[in-house]
């Protein structure tokens, strides 16, 4: 929403005759929902003012901006509603009509009332400037989203289709392309020659009856290593691991190189010299954020920002394990540590809920603040784009989760889709952190070291959720589940 508030000057007599002026409302004062916003004119007459443009070819009174600032309103406003620049005049910036909700982040879509809220005060003719940014969903991402899908069902729903194609079946043409963005490799013809057809659906056949092998042992793994200490034939070890995971003992070694911490062919000094650099560059980090003093952090509200969510997140962090389980536990001074130093690591990420979850199996596998902030820095090389304030990566996922459960059960997502659930965005907590919260601890483990080797595909994981919705298929169906009740699936714990 946009409101404005106007005053003018009201001039009223005291006991000595003496002018004073009160503020009063004026005709001036306009308020609108920034879904029915046009087009926004901009013009210039020593100082720069806006005209707002609204769908119902409403002309709302021109907002002067005589202190500057009208960039910076335009730069929040561009946030809630795509703003491009008129093909036919210069001083006009037209709102895009493609999906509205998908192009912006969850972040903006799932916080409480004060979502998309600009209040603009105008007082004497001067505008000053008041945003209401969602902080609630970058701190918590996946509670906020869960939590806001029962007042923005038809919202999302609608906005992820094109307003006149609600009840329309897609074009063969397009569906290729679809698919051709989620499965690459796929080939489809785009030509209607005679014996060609454009591919909407697969049938897989009959289920394989596949049985997991062993877990790479400490024998397995010391096989694959020459004299210098160089992994040797990475391509069958990642299958081994791929079909059966690696045992307990060796997980502290092999999670480095899954990771990309250590290179697969480095040699045992060259690993050690490596470890030694990135020793001394950590705790060089991790001194400059240990060496603000608190008349400094007043100053700096991103940090402080940081450490009070870090450090409520770490104090509900997996709490039931016994590696962070009990007050003052070293663990957990160590995980505040290592997201703390992350931060000036990556300082325009920062930290985001959901960061505490991917570090807590790292650190305890790696029991070393240093290996395993340098395997957190890697995973989070890989999952970087889910945490992102605009999330593009999770807005892809989804997308591609959808096209490809379309893909191998359509009657499945028939019925999703009439339940409202077709984009499956109740999936986002499996995608935001990697299922973490939806197995158990040790599954975890098992699935994470699988889902590393990068086998058989790149987007496995998205085959993953494929997996889990068939394993919960019959009973959402059996039991008519309508949207709330699929949701409540997507938080169960599935093993």
């Amino acid at each position: 929403m946009v409101n404005t508030v106007s005053f003018k000057k009201k001039p009223c007599t005291n006991g000595e005759g003496v002018s004073n002026h009160v503020h009063e409302r004026s005709k001036w004062a306009f308020f609108f929902n920034v879904a029915d916003l046009k087009a926004v004119k901009i013009k210039k007459e020593g100082w720069s003012y806006l005209q707002f443009c609204l769908k119902d070819e409403t002309q709302l009174p021109a907002l002067h901006f005589h202190q500057g600032g009208s960039e910076v309103f335009l730069d929040c406003l561009n946030k809630y509603v795509m703003l491009t620049e008129s093909p036919f005049d210069e001083t006009s910036l037209i709102v895009s009509n493609y999906n509205k909700a998908l192009s912006q982040s969850f972040e903006n879509l799932f916080d409480d009332t004060t979502f998309g809220l600009v209040q603009v005060d105008i007082i004497y003719c001067y505008a000053t400037l008041t945003f209401f940014f969602p902080q609630k969903f970058r701190k918590d991402p996946y509670t906020t989203t869960l939590g806001g899908f029962s007042k923005v069902t038809n919202y999302l729903f609608d906005a992820f289709r094109a307003p006149d194609a609600e009840h329309h079946q897609r074009p063969a043409s397009e569906v290729a392309d679809l698919l051709n963005e989620a499965i690459p490799g796929l080939e489809i013809n785009h030509q209607e020659e005679p014996g060609f057809e454009v591919i909407t659906r697969i049938d897989l056949g009959t289920r394989p009856d596949v049985q997991r092998r062993e877990p790479v042992s400490a024998e397995d793994w010391t096989e694959h290593m020459d004299p210098d200490g160089r992994i040797q034939d990475v391509p069958h070890l990642k299958q081994n691991i791929f079909k059966g995971g690696l045992c307990h003992a060796i997980r502290k070694e092999a999670w480095k190189f899954l990771l990309g911490y250590f290179p697969w062919n480095s040699t045992r000094d060259e690993r050690k010299t490596l470890q030694k650099t990135k020793t001394d560059e950590y705790f060089r980090m991790k001194l400059q954020w240990k060496s603000v003093s608190e008349e400094q952090e007043k100053r700096n509200s991103r940090l402080r920002d940081y450490r009070s969510l870090i450090e409520k997140d770490v104090n509900r962090t997996d709490r039931t394990n016994k590696f962070y389980e009990g007050q003052d536990n070293p663990g957990l001074i160590l995980l505040h540590d290592i997201l703390m130093t992350y931060c000036m690591y990556d300082f325009d990420l920062g930290y985001v809920q959901g960061m505490s979850d991917l570090l807590s199996p790292i650190l305890y596998v790696m029991e070393n603040e240093v290996d395993a902030f340098w395997c957190f820095v890697s995973f989070m090389d890989q999952m970087h784009q889910n945490f992102e304030e605009q999330m593009q990566g999770m807005k892809t996922q989804l997308i591609q989760l959808s096209t490809l459960l379309r893909l191998l059960d359509i009657t499945f997502w028939n019925y999703l889709e009439s339940q409202d659930s077709g984009y499956l965005y109740f999936c986002f907590r499996w995608l935001l952190i990697c299922f973490k919260r939806e197995f158990s601890f040790q599954d975890i483990l098992r699935l994470w070291e699988v889902m590393w080797t990068g086998l058989p595909c790149q987007n496995f994981h998205l085959l993953m959720c494929c997996a889990i919705l068939d394993s919960e298929k019959q009973k959402i169906m059996d039991e008519h589940y309508g949207f709330n009740e699929i949701l409540k699936v997507s938080v169960l714990k599935l093993m």
